[in-house]
């Protein structure tokens, strides 16, 4: 994580103990599609609302050199887990939809963040939306849906 000590809070995965993601925690080895194209984070803010962000990196760029849709997209689907979190706790689940719009481009380097939040909570759906921001500009506004699927194991 950053090379730093990780610490366990009990939310989650452990959290970086320094550098730029000290702090932060990510999943690694429960999503592989994600682990190849994050490394994701994510953390508490102090109000309790969940906070994702993660660096843009050459391999994130597309042919104009701007952070690729797909990559913009796999972080959104990210960020609704980790929104949804509470809510998911001992059930598997799913993205059952995803609107999206893009609004604002993103250059190599730059602090990609994201912060929803949940709309409703239903029995075996979680209704969240949520805006992904670089540089405190609008990068994609988005809504989705995750179905609660089957309760762990």
């Amino acid at each position: 994580m950053d090379g730093g000590e990780d610490q366990n809070t009990g939310w989650g995965p452990p959290i970086a103990g320094e550098g730029e993601w000290a702090g932060w925690s990510k999943y690694v080895g429960s999503d592989p599609f994600e682990d190849h194209a994050g490394p994701f984070y994510f953390r508490m803010d102090e109000d309790g609302t969940p906070r994702c962000a993660f660096r843009a990196e050459k391999k994130h760029m597309n042919g104009g050199n701007f952070m690729h849709g797909g990559c913009i997209m796999t972080f959104a689907d990210y960020c609704l887990f980790v929104i949804a979190r509470d809510c998911l706790e001992g059930t598997h689940s799913v993205t059952a939809t995803f609107n999206g719009e893009f609004v604002g481009s993103v250059p190599m380097g730059a602090l990609v963040e994201c912060k929803g939040e949940v709309v409703k909570n239903a029995r075996s759906m979680v209704f969240l939306r949520g805006l992904i921001t670089t540089s405190g500009q609008p990068v994609m506004s988005f809504s989705a849906v995750i179905k609660k699927t089957r309760p762990r194991a």
